[in-house]
């Protein structure tokens, strides 16, 4: 088992323990159904979602399983008291994401919206409305992404 770091931050949205490499350690599993010019269509596991997200160079299967990291940018992130795990829309770039948080770091977190997805969080504090508490393990939050959500392949060793 890889060794991992844990490490304790604190920022204007929380204080938790979390992993170092917090970013690359929850990957999303799914199948690619389809790749074309830098973009492939995601289908995560247990889910109707087909999400298309910019994959420069995916030169990963087809059709199988396969694990990787889908990652967003916020433009905005508001805590929220209640809902549901959801992303919108369903078929097409994530905009919408709603869900609990499940890890976080000093620029990233982990919203589990059916699947796993890492947040890099925006650069300005006005964009992130605490409203409803801190950001934290187990709150429920909703995030406006920008254009541009990522899928990284996360290559196991054999």
């Amino acid at each position: 088992m890889p060794e991992t770091k844990t490490t304790t931050t604190t920022t204007a949205t929380a204080t938790a323990n979390t992993q170092a490499s917090l970013s690359t350690s929850i990957p999303a599993r799914g199948k690619v159904t389809g790749s074309k010019d830098g973009v492939v269509v995601f289908a995560p596991g247990g889910t109707n979602y087909e999400l298309h997200l910019v994959a420069p160079n995916y030169s990963g299967p087809v059709g199988p399983l396969v694990e990787g990291i889908v990652r967003v940018k916020a433009r905005k992130i508001w805590t929220v008291p209640s809902g549901g795990n959801f992303i919108s829309p369903i078929f097409g770039p994530p905009r919408t994401i709603q869900g609990r948080v499940r890890a976080l770091d000093e620029r990233t977190i982990v919203v589990q919206a059916s699947l796993p997805i890492a947040v890099d969080l925006p650069e300005s504090d006005a964009a992130i409305d605490l409203v409803n508490g801190p950001i934290s393990v187990g709150v429920m939050v909703n995030v406006v992404a920008l254009p541009g959500a990522r899928f990284e392949p996360v290559r196991r060793p054999v």
